[in-house]
């Protein structure tokens, strides 16, 4: 049997973990874990995204990043009108519609919070929460004893050292289960072009606008209503994943 479990992490974020500043328009911090079954990610995910790339670019080297896709930065200067941009949109939506991922994720509502001495660091906080609903992930599904990869994208030098001292930390024991946790963190590049670490960075701010406003249309949070991680397994779709799949602090 393998020392690896069957699946792979990726993370990323929206929005910013500074509690000295706070954006009004969207005050909130975001880390978002997509968890993939390797074979699913490896036959299915990332050919539909090299597709969708060299059908719409010529190439694939094109990054999908949430924020330049938004505002037509950069690569995503090419459409020619506005139904040729939503044609793109709807096709990665069902992208990600189609792909079997779970997802754990962690909003720190800044705004909510009135001392720094209620959180002193908001992405620790996070990660915290993160890598204790994979763990039990990976304990429902028998695979505790086997190592899980968790893929993050640099951000530099200080908040990468900073990044993999609080991880180290969290997986030697200061977590709610007082035990290690097997799971091994790798740090890279935006260039090294993951379809992993770009779906994560897709679906982390309709993570975050729903929570600020859960009245708001929101078709892309919509689509990641059943891939929350629910509580005990539930199957329901869409439900009994608030502060398991989707936690909010405070």
């Amino acid at each position: 049997m393998s020392k690896f479990s069957d699946f792979v992490v990726y993370v990323d974020e929206s929005g910013d973990h500074s509690l000295t500043s706070v954006n009004q328009d969207y005050p909130v911090f975001v880390l978002a874990f997509c968890i993939f079954y390797k074979e699913h990610y490896l036959s299915n995910v990332v050919p539909q995204l090299q597709r969708l790339k060299f059908d719409y670019f010529g190439h694939d080297s094109v990054i999908l990043h949430e924020h330049e896709i938004r505002k037509e930065k950069g690569d995503f200067t090419v459409f020619s009108n506005r139904s040729e941009k939503n044609e793109f949109l709807e096709r990665l939506s069902n992208i990600i519609d189609n792909s079997n991922f779970i997802l754990a994720s962690c909003v720190i509502e800044k705004h909510k919070i009135h001392t720094h001495e209620e959180l002193v660091n908001p992405y620790h906080k996070a990660l915290k929460h993160c890598l204790e609903t994979l763990y039990d992930l990976v304990m429902e599904k028998g695979q505790a004893e086997r190592e899980t990869h968790v893929i993050v994208e640099c951000r530099g030098a200080k908040e990468d050292n900073e990044l993999e001292l609080e991880f180290r930390r969290i997986c030697d024991g200061e977590n709610k289960y007082q035990r290690d946790l097997p799971f091994k963190i790798r740090m890279v590049s935006k260039a090294s072009n993951s379809a992993g670490l770009q779906l994560a960075d897709l679906v982390a701010r309709p993570i975050g606008r729903y929570v600020i406003n859960p009245q708001q249309p929101n078709r892309a949070f919509d689509v990641l209503r059943s891939k929350f991680y629910c509580e005990g397994g539930r199957k329901e779709v869409g439900q009994g994943y608030d502060q398991w799949g989707l936690k909010h602090f405070p």
